[in-house]
């Protein structure tokens, strides 16, 4: 038996019909060069032997002295979780994005361990693509990329490797989760209360630092700042997504042309994206949009649960300029992390809390649409550095495949792969019709970056 956190059961209580709350993956695999034509097949019969699974995925929601823990599910139907899927003839990437934001929309049986696996064959040019789905209550975007790079290898002659369900366990350290749940649970409220009290006067501090920017500098990301916008009505269930990668060299250039950083450069890309499309609809904003960019705090190898802090962005999104726009975002996002530089991952984790009281009452009961904390989410979880490979298939792309809520109708999540970035646009099918044209409005900006600096 192993307790949710406070910040895992959020996810719980804020799943709706229109709201799922799973983050996923989507994974573009090519032949090895000596597979016949019928490797997926074969494959799928491979995997549906692995009937051993691992924790977090053998685990499934239960209720214990009136709170949530997860357990282990003693009935784990593997057929289930496990799908091995074709997709309709022509089999292009536009078929499987689409197979893709149908799945994404659908919730997941509470009543089961909260994830899912697909196979899927059927792609054109010898690929198959494998699509994964998990409750964020049970993972967060880098301990399940910490995951599924376990699943992977560098080895392209390697074989017989277990899918992500089926990893081998890591030899565990400390108190083990069982004994007298009361005690225990007493024992982490009383351990916990205490690192919390102790992080009130460095919070406090860096709140009031905040709010008396947000006084003197009218663009600065305070507390209800960010613009109402299209992207911040009500949403549906249904999915749009879209997914593309970047060369990551080019990027790169730009950062050192213009002294700021991969992650500045990604969202100058992404601000001139939403800029675009939102002035093609003519309803962008005339202050500039706010981007909340989660931070990890994980400083183990661990692969379970919620370690993330936020630092609000502003976009610079009023500005036609693309070179100042890199400029805002750079120096935005450097004030930022300048204040939780002092600062310990407890204390972050509050001042987060506190930062966002506002975005997560009204996300939870919608009873204050004009508190707008911030309107889009562009999140960064680091991927392989080198080529991988999965029973000797060659991975070609990665893509995240995130979560968009009530008032917060797209979310923008990239990874790293070798020498790329690879982007995953999840988003409310209604809200945000033909989302797909802001993978071209991506390229155009890290275009006006490139000719700004002259590359």
């Amino acid at each position: 038996m192993k307790r949710l956190s406070p910040v895992d059961q959020v996810f719980l209580w804020m799943e709706k019909r229109q709201q799922p709350m799973h983050v996923g993956g989507l994974q573009l695999f090519s032949f090895p060069e000596d597979a016949p034509d019928y490797y997926v097949s074969q494959l799928a019969n491979q995997l549906r032997e692995q009937t051993t699974v691992t924790a977090p995925f053998d685990r499934r929601l239960d209720s214990r002295f009136g709170q949530p823990v997860w357990v282990e599910d003693e009935h784990l139907d593997l057929e289930h979780h496990f799908r091995f899927e074709a997709l309709p003839t022509p089999g292009r990437i536009r078929e499987l994005l689409a197979f893709v934001s149908t799945e994404h929309s659908h919730l997941m049986d509470r009543e089961r361990p909260l994830w899912e696996f697909h196979l899927i064959e059927g792609l054109q040019d010898r690929q198959f693509a494998v699509y994964t789905k998990v409750h964020h209550s049970l993972v967060d975007g880098v301990s399940a990329m910490r995951l599924f790079q376990r699943m992977l290898s560098d080895d392209p002659e390697q074989r017989d490797m277990p899918p992500i369900w089926s990893l081998p366990r890591r030899s565990r350290t400390g108190t083990s989760d069982n004994g007298p749940s009361m005690w225990r649970n007493v024992a982490h409220l009383l351990g916990e209360s205490g690192k919390q009290l102790g992080t009130v006067p460095a919070v406090s501090k860096a709140l009031l630092s905040t709010v008396n920017r947000a006084r003197k500098d009218p663009a600065y990301d305070s507390i209800f700042h960010a613009p109402q916008c299209v992207l911040n009505g009500k949403i549906t269930g249904s999915r749009r997504f879209a997914a593309q990668s970047y060369c990551l060299k080019r990027i790169r250039a730009v950062c050192k042309a213009s002294e700021t950083t991969v992650n500045d450069v990604v969202m100058a890309m992404c601000a001139t994206a939403l800029r675009t499309y939102l002035m093609n609809q003519d309803a962008l904003p005339e202050k500039p949009l706010v981007a909340m960019v989660p931070v990890s705090l994980r400083k183990d190898d661990s692969s379970e649960g919620n370690q993330v802090g936020i630092i609000l962005a502003s976009l610079g999104t009023h500005l036609n300029d693309a070179a100042q726009r890199l400029s805002y975002i750079h120096e935005d996002v450097k004030a930022s992390k300048e204040r939780y530089a002092s600062m310990s991952a407890e204390e972050i984790l509050n001042y987060t809390a506190m930062l966002l009281a506002p975005a997560s009452f009204n996300l939870l009961t919608g009873m204050a649409p004009k508190w707008q904390t911030f309107n889009v989410v562009i999140s960064n979880v680091p991927g392989p550095k080198e080529p991988s490979y999965w029973n000797g298939a060659k991975l070609e792309g990665m893509y995240p495949v995130s979560i968009a809520m009530d008032r917060i109708a797209l979310n923008m999540t990239l990874t790293s792969y070798c020498d790329q970035i690879e982007f995953g646009l999840i988003g409310c099918r209604r809200t945000l019709p033909s989302l797909q044209r802001m993978l071209d409005y991506l390229e155009e900006g890290l275009a006006e970056l490139e000719a700004a600096w002259g590359l």
